[in-house]
């Protein structure tokens, strides 16, 4: 593949016009070989007269076959596809993150700049970003990630990957993306540990019974409130008493806080009011109590604006130290021994609540306003649940005929 030289000493040189066409010219490179190259002058989008030039071709052919591309380019009017042509992937990157840095959240600026710095740059930031095709990005980027990754990893830095090329067709340097149809291995490896990542309600009605019975009031109630609503762990310590509502027994979403502070939900889906079970209303309430005792002992004030889960110190809980009650009361209660990572992470209490709901036939539409998604992310998401029970709602029917055909004496329908 022609490599795109530079321009740089062509000026130098004496160039000679070409016969067949006004923008090719030829010269000698200091070896004495003839080169080609192609000056085109045109007009960008704000109406600036330009120049693109490129050298080095081996041949009028070449030269003349470069030269009508960026012509054609010129006419449907994309002429920063043209003035970009050199752009690497890691400058538009770096670019990609600097024009976003004010509108993106902060927990999003953290991830995207730890990928294109950790995983993009490093393998494909040399890269032209016009250049790149889907075989060099499979093979150099998608293929490498693979052998150090986990599926769900390589597959959520290819997304981002696709959202800063998006970027770039929106800003009219790229005039496609060629990146759609990646083929990333091992879904099926994703979609078992999707599987297991939720507890069986045996086993979460242990958990909550072993954390009230051995660990503190917060790290109980925060449990039990996130097992019996499926809220996101951020959406529970953003919680604030003024967003509980003891009369009508429900809770509403409107911030998500972290360790690097709070802001708005993760979706305007997010945003809602959802009913709660009274056995969470009960303990809300004890716990509410407990709160107040706690900040005053701190000389704290209560209010509504306080956050509902506080530590022994009166202060809010923080997003990481969620993380160990979950685990200690997993162990505790026999899901798991000494040696083993949890069974499954704090969020998976979110599927072990949809999971619940799906295998008791909720619908998917109330599922997915509870939990703040959409229909079709559930169906997304749990589509081997309900995989699942489609088969047994096949067996239960074809069971029920066969026990009405058996009343009757019939053989078959």
């Amino acid at each position: 593949m022609h490599t795109p030289p530079s321009m740089k000493g062509i000026d130098k040189v004496k160039l000679y016009k070409s016969a067949k066409e006004p923008e090719i010219y030829y010269y000698f490179n200091a070896k004495g070989e003839k080169l080609w190259l192609y000056r085109h002058k045109f007009y960008d989008a704000a109406g600036v007269r330009r120049e693109k030039k490129k050298s080095s071709f081996k041949t009028e052919k070449a030269a003349l076959k470069a030269l009508l591309e960026v012509k054609a380019a010129t006419l449907r009017g994309e002429t920063k596809h043209i003035e970009h042509d050199n752009l690497t992937i890691a400058q538009w990157l770096d670019t990609w993150l600097e024009i976003n840095k004010n509108k993106w959240k902060d927990t999003t600026i953290k991830h995207r700049t730890l990928a294109v710095k950790n995983h993009m740059k490093p393998l494909i930031g040399h890269y032209k970003l016009h250049k790149l095709d889907r075989v060099t990005y499979q093979k150099c980027y998608i293929n490498e990630l693979e052998k150090k990754l986990k599926p769900g990893t390589v597959k959520l830095l290819h997304n981002v990957f696709k959202i800063a090329i998006n970027a770039a067709i929106e800003e009219e340097i790229l005039v496609r993306n060629r990146f759609i149809k990646v083929v990333i291995k091992d879904e099926d490896v994703i979609e078992s540990k999707a599987k297991a990542n939720f507890l069986t309600p045996a086993e979460l009605s242990k958990v909550l019974q072993v954390a009230k019975e051995t660990d503190t009031i917060t790290n109980y109630s925060f449990l039990l409130t996130v097992a019996y609503t499926g809220i996101r762990r951020g959406e529970a310590c953003g919680l604030q008493w003024q967003n509980i509502d003891f009369k009508n027994n429900t809770i509403t979403i409107e911030r998500t806080r972290d360790d690097t502070g709070t802001r708005t939900p993760k979706t305007k889906n997010s945003y809602r009011t959802i009913l709660i079970d009274s056995v969470v209303i009960d303990q809300l309430k004890k716990y509410k109590i407990w709160c107040k005792k706690t900040m005053l002992k701190y000389g704290m004030k209560y209010h509504d604006e306080r956050y509902v889960f506080i530590s022994d110190d009166g202060e809010p809980i923080t997003e990481m130290k969620c993380q160990y009650p979950f685990k200690r009361a997993q162990l505790k209660a026999g899901v798991i021994n000494a040696e083993e990572q949890p069974k499954c992470s704090l969020h998976a209490l979110r599927h072990t609540h949809a999971t619940i709901l799906l295998n008791n036939g909720q619908n998917v539409k109330v599922i997915a306003e509870r939990l703040g998604n959409t229909p079709t992310m559930v169906m997304d998401i749990y589509g081997h649940v309900l995989k699942e029970l489609e088969e047994q709602s096949v067996a239960i029917f074809s069971d029920t005929l066969k026990a009405i055909g058996a009343k009757s004496g019939a053989d078959s329908f």
